[in-house]
């Protein structure tokens, strides 16, 4: 099939449904019914605070989204225009990008918790110690970096509108996982779907949760690629170096500032590289790298915090 060349302007004129700002009221309703439920219901604690610095969080990063919309559409177009196929917007092209792009999804977020480059896109998400439905606008204002892991779907010839539609949708699917008042669900769907009970585990501190259940909206790949775990008791959420702020803009870039210290704190590009890719946890023998470089061997500092709530 020919692919005809589209353009920004082309896009933009289409007036594409924010699903998600759509969305935004029934999404706050539930914030609060959830939280009565927590206070008055189950005299669970509730830390408000916390809450606030979600929201600011999401709220921030609705506005990087918006500054940077040219810049990815512009990525996501320029791959599509490069390919001489395209598949038309009808019914089984959004079920075939829905497959695809979960599938991407989940080796995206694997990867952003094995390395430390792409986890300080994501650290933000994990930071929270409470689990309920303002952890799901934890959400990094430089996350927009990881528009090359879904780069395929442009490759595919999958038009681009199918791609925002379904991308919407499936970061929509995640906020009613952030919740620890839905309990397991019939068995058929907690096989194939992510569920509350799946995620739960996925922001678990403990040591037999750390990595696993990376699945967006489908559970299957976990499966599939051996980090399926299921939910026993309830787990300690939070990242193993809690950031202890509420402070969103910190709560956004401070794995960033640590990785900035660290890569000053090396003269080695195979440090540096380590640093950036390798595993969150990584510590490295400063002394050894040092004399390498022929420097001062100042002794050994840990060159990433150990955060890495398992995966991506």
């Amino acid at each position: 099939m020919n692919n005809p060349k589209l353009t920004l302007e082309q896009i933009f004129a289409m007036d594409l449904p924010p699903i998600i700002i759509y969305a935004a009221p029934v999404m706050f309703t539930l914030v609060f019914i959830e939280y009565f439920i927590r206070i008055r219901k189950m005299r669970r604690n509730y830390d408000t605070k916390d809450a606030f610095a979600a929201t600011a969080v999401g709220i921030g990063n609705i506005i990087s989204s918006a500054l940077t919309k040219v810049v990815t559409f512009g990525v996501v177009l320029f791959c599509y225009n490069l390919v001489p196929w395209s598949l038309p917007i009808t019914w089984w092209s959004f079920l075939i990008c829905f497959i695809v792009l979960d599938l991407c999804r989940y080796w995206a977020h694997r990867v952003a918790h094995e390395q430390r480059f792409w986890w300080a896109t994501h650290v933000t998400h994990h930071s929270s110690e409470q689990y309920n439905f303002t952890v799901s606008f934890r959400l990094s204002w430089i996350q927009q970096l990881k528009i090359i892991f879904f780069l395929p779907i442009a490759f595919m010839g999958i038009h681009p509108v199918v791609f925002f539609i379904v991308h919407q949708v499936e970061v929509l699917y995640q906020f009613w996982l952030h919740t620890e008042l839905i309990k397991k669900l019939p068995r058929p769907i907690e096989y194939i779907f992510t569920t509350p009970s799946h995620h739960r585990v996925h922001h678990g501190t403990n040591e037999k949760y750390l990595d696993k259940n990376y699945g967006s909206t489908l559970i299957i790949w976990d499966r599939i690629f051996g980090s399926f775990k299921e939910e026993e008791e309830t787990p300690d959420y939070g990242i193993l170096k809690p950031v202890n702020s509420y402070n969103p803009v910190y709560l956004v870039f401070h794995e960033a500032i640590d990785i900035v210290k660290d890569l000053a704190a090396y003269r080695s590009p195979k440090a540096w590289w380590k640093i950036l890719f390798g595993s969150p946890n990584l510590t490295l023998d400063k002394k050894a790298y040092a004399e390498a470089a022929g420097m001062p061997t100042p002794g050994e500092e840990q060159s990433a915090p150990s955060k890495a709530k398992a995966e991506v």
